[in-house]
């Protein structure tokens, strides 16, 4: 179900502030800046071999990313797994009595189908399924 790690997700005030810090001190390849209006989030790619990090800028008070840095501060907010057939992970997660975010896919950055599982459920970590194109 599972074919790899997909990206790690960190929640930023000003991904203007960190980019240096990630393309110049720690040399990552910058891949784009993305906004996704659906999760109310500006999205930064850096690539790191087959594993992207994407920096997740809240766009709105309101974004589930600003409440997150407002809980928490900055810092991890997810880890991303790259799945064959979301639709199919969606279904065997839920009969594995894992409770999931979203029951159904949705568009994530990049034009992925994307879907969380509950943190509850995850031993506290956020965690989201991408099927990518």
């Amino acid at each position: 179900m599972i074919k790899k790690i997909s990206h790690i997700g960190i929640a930023v005030r000003s991904i203007d502030e960190q980019m240096q810090y990630y393309r110049d001190s720690l040399g990552l390849e910058f891949d784009g800046i993305e906004n996704v209006e659906d999760q109310k989030v500006k999205v930064a790619f850096f690539k790191v071999g087959e594993v992207r990090i994407e920096l997740l800028e809240p766009t709105s008070e309101d974004s589930p990313v600003a409440k997150f840095i407002e809980k928490k501060g900055e810092g991890i907010h997810h880890l991303a797994y790259g799945v064959e057939n979301i639709s199919e992970a969606i279904k065997k997660i839920e009969q594995a009595d894992i409770k999931m975010i979203d029951k159904k896919p949705r568009i994530g950055a990049g034009n992925h189908k994307i879907a969380f599982l509950h943190p509850r459920s995850s031993f506290r970590v956020l965690t989201e399924l991408t099927e990518e194109h």
